[in-house]
């Protein structure tokens, strides 16, 4: 089967053996893969001579279903999430606590992006708000309008900042989000709205280390108010503003609990329901639901269809930072 992986920041096509199905698992022919820029071109930059496989959010049909299989069949769709066990390849080993079946009323490719929608719902749910309150939200990348589509689904009110005019007239598109490429057109927005008080909850979705972002971010939180980190930007909180509003700094990993967990992923053990409400895989599947019943429009995402074979020109295009292009969905079909 083909698979992408990355070598001396160089994208490749290798060939590896297709994987076999075991008790708890499920093994998918991958119909679309989405690729997501902030996580997989900072590893394509930071790549050297081992090659890493890129990709984790990808959707497919169910060719087989292990023992111990129950909700899903051959011949399922099913949207699936979570590095090492869903890469850009043509089959893929997913665990049964990392995959969510897809209604026949969901476009494929739209699932394909399941998996940056659960990093999403885990970056609203870590900022822990509440019905009514304020979130702002920088950087309008692929996970930052996400974030921002799925807020605005949950009534807060949403008010998006980044330099990118494209990318800041993509989500004003959305009615009920409020964007802006000034921080000083965004502030202001931000005390009209809260009468000076500031937002409930900024999150950082931009990239760049020792970014003044940070700094500004505390300024624009109300007393008591959070931050939470969710782009690969580099902590640097001014201590007299922390303590001055005595702010919440957080940060969210990846798509909730249950990541980077062996016993959840590899052995495929869930977590209690009553006891986790909210795991990797169920976020997963809000996130289907979401599309499902059109609380959120994706459709911008999944605008730009490349094949297999043409990943590498898609990578470079990606890595152009005045680009519009937000992602590019990989069709494993062509």
């Amino acid at each position: 089967m083909r698979k992408i992986t990355v070598c001396n920041r160089r994208v490749e096509i290798v060939q590896e053996d297709r994987p076999e199905v075991k008790p708890y698992y499920i093994l998918v022919k991958t119909l679309y893969s989405a690729i997501s820029p902030g996580t997989e071109l900072t590893i394509l930059q930071n790549s050297k001579d081992t090659p890493i496989t890129l990709g984790y959010s990808a959707m497919g049909v169910v060719e087989e279903a292990g023992d111990g299989i129950e909700d899903v069949k051959k011949g399922d769709l099913v949207a699936v999430y979570g590095a090492p066990y869903v890469q850009h390849a043509d089959a893929l080993l997913v665990p049964r606590t990392l995959y969510s079946k897809v209604p026949e009323n969901v476009e494929p490719k739209k699932a394909a992006l399941g998996g940056i929608g659960a990093i999403a719902i885990h970056a609203l749910r870590t900022a822990g708000l509440q019905f009514g309150e304020t979130v702002v939200i920088v950087g309008m990348g692929l996970l930052g309008q996400m974030i921002a589509k799925i807020a605005n689904a949950a009534s807060y009110r949403v008010i998006t900042y980044d330099l990118h005019e494209e990318r800041v007239d993509m989500i004003k598109k959305d009615r009920g989000i409020k964007a802006f490429t000034t921080a000083e057109e965004m502030k202001a927005e931000l005390d009209r709205c809260t009468a000076g008080q500031g937002a409930d909850a900024v999150l950082l979705c931009a990239g760049g280390k020792k970014s003044p972002l940070t700094g500004q971010s505390l300024e624009w939180i109300r007393n008591k108010g959070k931050v939470v980190i969710v782009g690969d930007i580099e902590p640097d909180f001014p201590r007299n503003l922390m303590f001055s509003k005595e702010a919440q700094l957080l940060i969210s990993r990846a798509g909730g609990p249950g990541r980077y967990d062996k016993v959840y992923e590899a052995e495929a053990i869930d977590y209690p329901y009553g006891f986790v409400r909210w795991t990797e895989g169920r976020n997963l599947g809000e996130y289907i639901r979401l599309v499902s019943e059109g609380q959120i429009d994706v459709s911008p995402f999944i605008q730009q269809e490349i094949s297999v074979g043409e990943a590498e020109a898609a990578y470079e295009e990606l890595l152009n930072k005045p680009s519009a292009a937000l992602t590019k969905i990989i069709n494993f079909s062509s």
